[in-house]
């Protein structure tokens, strides 16, 4: 079994990451995590006036930001897993990373770490839930 959990540093994703972690060790065969932090594009001209080497710094700060919680929860673990980077629209970049890695289940936190904080479910997440080819499973 394969499961995919979106991340973004937030208390609610690493949550879901430890649903899901759960759920893996207690599978009869090996389930494998895939782990994946999508980071928002820059705004257009933004790359060309700070430069490609500023914008893949920035971009890797950002993934670094997103995935230590995620890489310290998943330090000692037995359960397989891998960790994937994406740069893109966060919703429609977990939906093309579904479609490419073909998991058996995504698993995602309620809400992350978006402008709009206290809502009961965030616009990725119902997003994902909508257009998913798959199982979804949101934790709160």
């Amino acid at each position: 079994m394969k499961i995919l959990i979106p991340v973004d540093g937030s208390e609610v994703s690493t949550h879901a990451l430890k649903h899901a972690h759960d759920l893996a060790k207690r599978m009869a065969k090996p389930a494998t995590l895939v782990v994946l932090a999508v980071d928002e594009s820059l705004f257009p001209g933004v790359e060309r006036k700070i430069g490609a080497d500023a914008a893949n710094r920035l971009h890797e700060e950002n993934f670094a930001r997103m995935l230590a919680p995620a890489r310290k929860a998943l330090a000692r673990s037995k359960v397989e897993h891998r960790f994937v980077e994406v740069v893109g629209e966060v919703s429609d970049g977990i939906l093309r990373i579904a479609k490419k890695e073909k998991p058996d289940l995504l698993v995602m936190g309620s809400r992350g770490n978006g402008a709009i904080k206290g809502t009961l479910i965030g616009s990725v997440s119902l997003k994902v839930l909508n257009h998913a080819t798959v199982p979804v499973t949101i934790v709160r």
